[in-house]
């Protein structure tokens, strides 16, 4: 895609999460962005994000939704304020809840599709509800909560 995914808009000192944080070379770096009401993230694990051989490990699966998630919430808050993703004050996610229901296996070496709609925008909270579909098939639904990041959390510095 020509555009800026979601998370091309965090400023660096928000930029560091392990699923979405461009600056963290060991993470995983998703992409999130907007496609009609919807958002969606296509993601496509390596072979060591494996559970058992030919499947891909819920917890990686989880991270992806999670942040793709708290993206969306981020974007759709803008949305509502008709703002632009690069102006201040910034509006930046952190999950309260995540829900995940595994419905199938999820194939390893073939990518993931994850759609999210925005349920509920109220005050300082967004619910998101996802949606991974690989090979055609619905594989996993999930749930987040996601709460505005308050002005006081300062990213912490990691030796």
């Amino acid at each position: 895609m020509n555009k800026k995914a979601f998370q091309d808009y965090y400023p660096d000192d928000l930029s560091q999460c392990y699923g979405c944080g461009l600056l963290n070379e060991q993470g995983l770096q998703i992409k999130s962005y907007w496609d009609g009401e919807e958002s969606v993230c296509i993601y496509t694990p390596r072979s060591y994000h494996m559970a058992i051989p030919g499947f891909v490990y819920g917890g990686i699966i989880a991270s992806i939704i999670d942040c793709h998630s708290t993206g969306t919430a981020a974007a759709a808050r803008y949305r509502a304020e008709n703002r632009e993703m690069n102006t201040q004050p910034t509006l930046r996610f952190v999950t309260a809840s995540l829900n995940v229901d595994y419905l199938l296996p999820t194939p390893l070496g073939t990518p993931l599709e994850i759609r999210s709609s925005v349920k509920v925008i109220k005050g300082r909270r967004v619910v998101v509800e996802s949606r991974l579909i690989a090979k055609g098939k619905v594989r996993v639904r999930g749930e987040v909560v996601a709460v505005q990041m308050p002005a006081n959390m300062i990213p912490l510095t990691v030796d």
